[in-house]
């Protein structure tokens, strides 16, 4: 099979492997479409700590079912399947308090590998993260399923509703999702951004206001009558917007910490604001099964419209040309067809 190796930064290679076959309880799957995501971008960019290289990348997909292993009872050669790229253990210390995205062997077990035309689903993710795909739902839309799931985990425990104002730093792919997933919860909405395509695109989602990052403070005072927002989601994973994340927030308030910053990144904050103003600052990371069931709806039910975050559609051959863009700004998320 052709799969997109993730050589070293900034070179991908597009090379013939051995198709994998399918153990028992495991899935095979002929991938139809693939996303481009941040994750992958900052490994392309400078290496990651969790996508080993030289190696396969590439973790939002969906295909078709080529062949199975025994024992597997839930779908048959032939069927049209969405998935993620991992699933908690259920044995560990972590599973046992219910913390499944905390998993001990969640990122040691977890597959890469959807840049390629097959991917192989351990029986963990077969059991637990895999759900036929509906018929009303295409293969790119389907293959948001990951990152959908990782928004559901940081904003459903939230209970955000329609009195509460909702900030959102970076309009990237991921601060775009949190966007469409708080207006479906008829919260009001501001984000903010670098790039004016991804900012014109935050207001045809629905935001009710988006501005310039070197705005923010004025902005975000001026639309909640001085207090702040009632939630912050920072999605750059950018050190100094972790810091100033806390100046947006009201007292009370919470700020979800989404994008992840480089390994041993060390941060500061004003401790007597977060004391005294009872500020919560809350860490988000992967998601849990229950996540993942709740996001397939979502998407099976049409709430969120993923397909206005596809910025092209283009073949495994033109991966490395694709990340270019991506460095340069240029799109939101790219769909492969392998």
């Amino acid at each position: 099979m052709i799969s997109a190796i993730l050589t070293r930064p900034g070179i991908i290679e597009v090379k013939e492997v051995k198709t994998p076959e399918p153990s028992e309880g495991e899935l095979l799957i002929e991938v139809k479409a693939s996303l481009t995501c941040g994750t992958d971008l900052k490994a392309f960019i400078r290496g990651h700590s969790l996508i080993p290289m030289p190696g396969p990348f590439g973790h939002e997909f969906s295909g078709v079912v080529h062949a199975k292993g025994k024992g597997v009872s839930k779908f048959k050669v032939g069927d049209a399947i969405m998935s993620v790229h991992s699933a908690p253990c259920m044995n560990c210390p972590y599973c046992k308090r219910d913390l499944f995205n905390l998993c001990e062997n969640l990122m040691s077990t977890k597959i890469l590998g959807a840049f390629s035309e097959y991917i192989l689903l351990p029986k963990q993710i077969v059991r637990q993260n895999t759900f036929k795909k509906p018929g009303g739902l295409n293969f790119k839309e389907a293959s948001f399923l990951e990152p959908l799931s990782c928004v559901v985990h940081g904003m459903e425990p939230l209970n955000i509703n329609k009195k509460d104002t909702v900030f959102i730093i970076g309009a990237g792919p991921i601060g775009l999702l949190h966007l469409m997933y708080a207006k479906s919860k008829r919260a009001k909405v501001l984000i903010t951004g670098l790039e004016e395509e991804r900012l014109k695109i935050a207001g045809k989602l629905g935001a009710d206001l988006v501005f310039n990052n070197s705005q923010s403070e004025e902005y975000v005072r001026d639309f909640t009558g001085g207090i702040g927002a009632d939630y912050v989601f920072e999605c750059t994973g950018q050190p100094d917007i972790w810091e100033s994340s806390v100046n947006y927030v009201r007292k009370g308030g919470t700020v979800l910490l989404f994008g992840g910053c480089r390994s041993g990144t060390i941060v500061h904050f004003d401790a007597e604001r977060l004391h005294y103003d009872e500020i919560t600052l809350k860490g988000t990371f992967h998601f849990t099964p229950k996540d993942v069931k709740k996001a397939y709806l979502l998407l099976k039910n049409k709430k969120i419209d993923v397909k206005k975050l596809i910025s092209g559609t283009y073949p495994l051959k033109e991966i490395e040309n694709i990340f270019a863009r991506l460095v340069k700004g240029e799109g939101i998320k790219y769909a492969i067809v392998p």
